[in-house]
Protein backbone atom coordinates (compact mmCIF):
# COMPACT_ATOMS: atom_id res chain seq x y z
CA UNK A 1 0.00 0.00 0.00
CA UNK A 2 1.51 3.35 -1.11
CA UNK A 3 1.94 6.23 1.36
CA UNK A 4 2.38 8.80 -1.41
CA UNK A 5 -0.10 11.71 -1.33
CA UNK A 6 -2.96 11.67 -3.83
CA UNK A 7 -2.59 13.46 -7.14
CA UNK A 8 -4.84 16.51 -7.24
CA UNK A 9 -5.86 18.85 -10.05
CA UNK A 10 -4.33 22.31 -9.67
CA UNK A 11 -5.01 25.50 -11.60
CA UNK A 12 -2.62 28.44 -11.43
CA UNK A 13 -3.92 31.69 -12.92
CA UNK A 14 -1.28 33.87 -14.53
CA UNK A 15 1.03 30.88 -14.80
CA UNK A 16 2.92 31.68 -17.99
CA UNK A 17 6.05 33.08 -16.33
CA UNK A 18 7.70 34.27 -13.14
CA UNK A 19 6.12 33.28 -9.83
CA UNK A 20 3.09 31.64 -11.46
CA UNK A 21 5.17 29.34 -13.66
CA UNK A 22 7.45 28.45 -10.72
CA UNK A 23 4.38 27.50 -8.66
CA UNK A 24 2.91 25.39 -11.46
CA UNK A 25 6.23 23.62 -12.02
CA UNK A 26 6.62 22.76 -8.34
CA UNK A 27 3.04 21.54 -8.02
CA UNK A 28 3.59 19.29 -11.02
CA UNK A 29 6.81 17.99 -9.48
CA UNK A 30 4.79 17.14 -6.36
CA UNK A 31 2.66 14.82 -8.48
CA UNK A 32 -0.34 17.00 -9.24
CA UNK A 33 -2.04 17.47 -12.61
CA UNK A 34 -1.52 21.16 -13.28
CA UNK A 35 -3.06 23.70 -15.61
CA UNK A 36 -2.05 27.34 -16.02
CA UNK A 37 -3.93 30.25 -17.50
CA UNK A 38 -2.21 32.79 -19.71
CA UNK A 39 -3.51 36.03 -21.13
CA UNK A 40 -1.46 36.53 -24.29
CA UNK A 41 1.54 34.21 -24.56
CA UNK A 42 1.53 30.58 -23.34
CA UNK A 43 4.62 29.29 -21.52
CA UNK A 44 6.96 27.86 -24.17
CA UNK A 45 7.93 24.95 -21.92
CA UNK A 46 4.40 24.02 -20.81
CA UNK A 47 4.32 20.66 -22.60
CA UNK A 48 7.82 19.72 -21.44
CA UNK A 49 6.83 20.52 -17.86
CA UNK A 50 3.62 18.51 -18.14
CA UNK A 51 1.38 21.58 -17.82
CA UNK A 52 -1.94 22.21 -19.56
CA UNK A 53 -1.96 25.82 -20.79
CA UNK A 54 -5.35 27.49 -21.33
CA UNK A 55 -5.96 31.05 -22.43
CA UNK A 56 -8.11 33.17 -20.15
CA UNK A 57 -8.34 36.81 -19.16
CA UNK A 58 -9.51 36.71 -15.53
CA UNK A 59 -11.48 39.92 -16.11
CA UNK A 60 -13.63 38.11 -18.68
CA UNK A 61 -16.22 35.85 -17.04
CA UNK A 62 -16.86 33.80 -20.19
CA UNK A 63 -13.16 33.21 -20.85
CA UNK A 64 -12.57 32.18 -17.25
CA UNK A 65 -15.53 29.80 -17.27
CA UNK A 66 -14.33 28.28 -20.56
CA UNK A 67 -10.85 27.78 -19.09
CA UNK A 68 -12.28 25.93 -16.09
CA UNK A 69 -14.41 23.80 -18.41
CA UNK A 70 -11.32 22.84 -20.43
CA UNK A 71 -9.40 21.90 -17.29
CA UNK A 72 -12.32 19.88 -15.96
CA UNK A 73 -12.68 18.04 -19.25
CA UNK A 74 -8.99 17.23 -19.67
CA UNK A 75 -7.75 16.87 -16.07
CA UNK A 76 -10.77 16.77 -13.75
CA UNK A 77 -12.36 19.12 -11.23
CA UNK A 78 -10.00 21.72 -9.76
CA UNK A 79 -8.93 20.76 -6.23
CA UNK A 80 -6.21 23.39 -5.84
CA UNK A 81 -6.60 26.97 -7.05
CA UNK A 82 -3.66 29.35 -6.96
CA UNK A 83 -4.85 32.86 -7.82
CA UNK A 84 -1.70 34.53 -9.10
CA UNK A 85 -2.84 36.59 -12.10
CA UNK A 86 -2.09 40.26 -11.58
CA UNK A 87 -1.07 43.51 -13.22
CA UNK A 88 0.45 46.83 -12.18
CA UNK A 89 -0.34 50.36 -13.37
CA UNK A 90 1.98 52.37 -11.12
CA UNK A 91 1.68 56.11 -10.65
CA UNK A 92 1.22 58.69 -7.94
CA UNK A 93 -2.46 59.10 -7.06
CA UNK A 94 -2.69 62.64 -8.44
CA UNK A 95 -1.44 61.34 -11.80
CA UNK A 96 -3.35 58.05 -11.74
CA UNK A 97 -6.32 57.73 -14.06
CA UNK A 98 -9.55 56.08 -12.96
CA UNK A 99 -8.84 53.34 -15.50
CA UNK A 100 -5.39 52.74 -14.00
CA UNK A 101 -7.03 52.21 -10.63
CA UNK A 102 -10.04 50.15 -11.64
CA UNK A 103 -8.18 47.89 -14.10
CA UNK A 104 -5.77 46.78 -11.38
CA UNK A 105 -8.62 46.12 -8.94
CA UNK A 106 -10.58 44.28 -11.64
CA UNK A 107 -7.68 41.96 -12.47
CA UNK A 108 -5.99 41.42 -9.13
CA UNK A 109 -8.98 41.36 -6.79
CA UNK A 110 -12.18 40.85 -8.76
CA UNK A 111 -10.52 38.29 -11.03
CA UNK A 112 -9.48 36.33 -7.97
CA UNK A 113 -13.04 36.47 -6.60
CA UNK A 114 -14.38 35.13 -9.90
CA UNK A 115 -11.86 32.28 -10.09
CA UNK A 116 -12.52 31.30 -6.48
CA UNK A 117 -16.28 31.34 -6.94
CA UNK A 118 -15.97 29.12 -10.03
CA UNK A 119 -13.66 26.63 -8.30
CA UNK A 120 -15.26 26.38 -4.92
CA UNK A 121 -18.54 24.67 -5.88
CA UNK A 122 -16.80 21.44 -6.90
CA UNK A 123 -14.48 21.69 -3.90
CA UNK A 124 -17.54 21.79 -1.65
CA UNK A 125 -19.02 18.73 -3.34
CA UNK A 126 -15.75 16.85 -2.96
CA UNK A 127 -15.28 18.13 0.60
CA UNK A 128 -11.64 18.96 -0.11
CA UNK A 129 -10.05 22.09 -1.48
CA UNK A 130 -7.07 24.38 -1.30
CA UNK A 131 -7.22 28.01 -2.41
CA UNK A 132 -4.09 30.14 -2.23
CA UNK A 133 -4.02 33.84 -3.10
CA UNK A 134 -0.77 35.52 -4.12
CA UNK A 135 -0.83 38.90 -2.41
CA UNK A 136 2.18 41.13 -1.61
CA UNK A 137 3.90 42.81 1.31
CA UNK A 138 2.79 46.03 -0.40
CA UNK A 139 -0.76 45.09 0.56
CA UNK A 140 0.20 45.30 4.22
CA UNK A 141 2.61 48.22 4.26
CA UNK A 142 1.55 50.30 1.27
CA UNK A 143 3.87 51.80 -1.31
CA UNK A 144 4.05 55.27 -2.83
CA UNK A 145 3.03 55.11 -6.48
CA UNK A 146 1.16 51.83 -6.01
CA UNK A 147 -2.10 52.79 -4.31
CA UNK A 148 -4.10 50.72 -6.79
CA UNK A 149 -1.84 47.66 -6.50
CA UNK A 150 -1.64 47.90 -2.70
CA UNK A 151 -5.42 48.22 -2.43
CA UNK A 152 -5.94 45.15 -4.62
CA UNK A 153 -3.43 43.07 -2.68
CA UNK A 154 -4.81 44.18 0.70
CA UNK A 155 -8.28 43.28 -0.55
CA UNK A 156 -7.11 39.70 -1.13
CA UNK A 157 -6.57 39.34 2.61
CA UNK A 158 -10.13 40.31 3.45
CA UNK A 159 -11.51 38.19 0.63
CA UNK A 160 -9.39 35.18 1.52
CA UNK A 161 -10.20 35.24 5.21
CA UNK A 162 -13.90 35.62 4.49
CA UNK A 163 -13.83 32.60 2.18
CA UNK A 164 -11.82 30.68 4.77
CA UNK A 165 -14.62 31.19 7.29
CA UNK A 166 -17.41 30.49 4.81
CA UNK A 167 -16.06 27.17 3.58
CA UNK A 168 -14.08 25.72 6.49
CA UNK A 169 -16.93 23.34 7.30
CA UNK A 170 -16.50 21.80 3.83
CA UNK A 171 -12.78 21.13 4.37
CA UNK A 172 -11.75 23.91 1.99
CA UNK A 173 -8.81 25.98 3.22
CA UNK A 174 -8.00 29.46 1.96
CA UNK A 175 -4.63 31.08 2.61
CA UNK A 176 -2.72 34.11 1.40
CA UNK A 177 0.98 34.22 0.50
CA UNK A 178 2.55 37.69 0.58
CA UNK A 179 5.82 37.81 -1.38
CA UNK A 180 8.42 40.48 -0.85
CA UNK A 181 10.86 41.52 -3.58
CA UNK A 182 11.25 38.53 -5.89
CA UNK A 183 13.54 38.08 -8.90
CA UNK A 184 10.96 38.58 -11.66
CA UNK A 185 10.48 40.81 -14.70
CA UNK A 186 8.69 43.33 -12.49
CA UNK A 187 11.73 43.69 -10.25
CA UNK A 188 14.09 43.78 -13.21
CA UNK A 189 12.34 46.94 -14.41
CA UNK A 190 13.68 48.89 -11.41
CA UNK A 191 16.79 51.02 -11.79
CA UNK A 192 19.96 50.42 -9.75
CA UNK A 193 19.08 52.97 -7.06
CA UNK A 194 15.60 51.52 -6.56
CA UNK A 195 17.06 48.02 -6.44
CA UNK A 196 19.62 49.05 -3.81
CA UNK A 197 16.98 50.80 -1.69
CA UNK A 198 14.84 47.67 -1.73
CA UNK A 199 17.75 45.44 -0.73
CA UNK A 200 18.49 47.71 2.22
CA UNK A 201 14.96 47.11 3.52
CA UNK A 202 15.26 43.30 3.49
CA UNK A 203 16.85 41.91 6.69
CA UNK A 204 18.18 38.86 4.86
CA UNK A 205 19.93 41.22 2.45
CA UNK A 206 18.91 39.54 -0.80
CA UNK A 207 16.14 39.24 -3.34
CA UNK A 208 13.89 36.19 -3.14
CA UNK A 209 13.50 33.61 -5.88
CA UNK A 210 10.24 32.46 -7.50
CA UNK A 211 10.96 28.90 -6.33
CA UNK A 212 10.82 30.12 -2.71
CA UNK A 213 7.27 31.39 -3.22
CA UNK A 214 6.43 28.14 -5.02
CA UNK A 215 7.67 26.09 -2.07
CA UNK A 216 5.38 27.93 0.35
CA UNK A 217 2.40 27.54 -1.97
CA UNK A 218 3.09 23.84 -2.54
CA UNK A 219 3.07 23.26 1.22
CA UNK A 220 -0.19 25.16 1.71
CA UNK A 221 -1.70 23.06 -1.11
CA UNK A 222 -0.63 19.80 0.52
CA UNK A 223 -2.51 17.29 2.65
CA UNK A 224 -0.27 18.22 5.60
CA UNK A 225 -1.51 21.82 5.59
CA UNK A 226 -5.11 20.84 6.27
CA UNK A 227 -5.24 22.62 9.65
CA UNK A 228 -4.01 25.95 8.25
CA UNK A 229 -6.60 28.39 6.93
CA UNK A 230 -7.08 32.15 6.85
CA UNK A 231 -3.39 32.81 7.35
CA UNK A 232 -1.22 35.42 5.66
CA UNK A 233 2.25 34.00 5.08
CA UNK A 234 4.93 36.59 4.28
CA UNK A 235 7.77 35.23 2.12
CA UNK A 236 9.82 38.39 2.12
CA UNK A 237 13.19 37.95 3.81
CA UNK A 238 11.86 39.64 6.94
CA UNK A 239 10.77 42.84 5.17
CA UNK A 240 7.33 42.92 6.78
CA UNK A 241 8.80 42.94 10.30
CA UNK A 242 9.27 46.69 9.83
Amino acid sequence: MSDSPPSRVALVTGGSRGIGLAIATKLAAAGHRVAVTFNATPPAQAEALGLLAVQADVTDVEQLDAAFATVEEQLGNVDILVANAGITRDNLVLRMSDDDFTSVIETNLTGTYRASKRAIKNMMRGRWGRIIFISSVVGQGGQAGQANYAASKAGLVGLGRSLAKEFASRNVTVNIVAPGPIDTDMLAALNEDQHAQMLNMVPLGRIGQPDEIAAAVTFLASEEAGFITGTVLPVDGGLSMG
